[in-house]
């Protein structure tokens, strides 16, 4: 099946505005979160140790944070497909510009255009890993591998908006040569 570059694009523009919006609903509520523990769950992120992610969820004990916990880690688990596709979606959209005919750069725009769905399963990996730490208890070795699938999930994310970013300039500002 072949998606005509009109599809692509309308697909590409739906699916990124849904992933902002998202994205903003996410920030905010884990602001909520922050504001009233000190710490939100994009806080796990940056912590390399069993002892200090034990720190920050007990902040969580009380049950309606730890229901805004369970509900932020259920919206990222729906945001990680609408991000991914919309990153794909976009280096789809810059492949089509900028390597139309086969050839060396196209082998590499097609493989830096897995880099998006890469970091959505990195993001699954850390959330997963997050999640367990949640309801046992969290272990150095188990933190360092979130910490290693979050730098995973953040340069496939760079790199999808590298060429998300290239996909707007061809879209917008570079004019095809006939």
């Amino acid at each position: 099946m072949k998606l005509s570059r009109k599809a692509l694009t309308v697909s590409w523009a739906w699916l990124s505005a849904l992933a902002v919006v998202m994205g903003i609903v996410l920030y905010l509520l884990d602001g909520v979160l922050k504001a009233k523990t000190g710490f939100g769950t994009a806080s796990m992120q940056f912590v390399g140790s069993g002892y200090d992610l034990r720190l920050m969820m007990d902040h969580w004990i009380r049950p309606p944070d730890m229901a805004l916990v369970g509900f932020l880690f259920g919206l990222d688990f729906l945001f990680m497909p609408l991000y991914g596709a919309a990153l794909f979606c976009g280096a789809l959209v810059a492949l089509d510009r900028f390597a139309p005919a086969k050839g060396n750069l196209r082998r590499l725009m097609i493989r830096l255009s897995l880099a998006p769905i890469a970091a959505a399963l990195c993001d699954a990996i850390e959330n997963s890993l997050s999640v367990y730490m949640l309801t046992h208890t969290p272990t150095n070795a188990l933190a360092s591998f979130a910490m290693e699938a979050t730098a995973g999930k953040w340069l496939g994310i760079a790199i999808g908006l590298a060429l998300t970013v290239a996909a707007l300039i061809g879209k917008f500002v570079v004019k095809p040569t006939e």
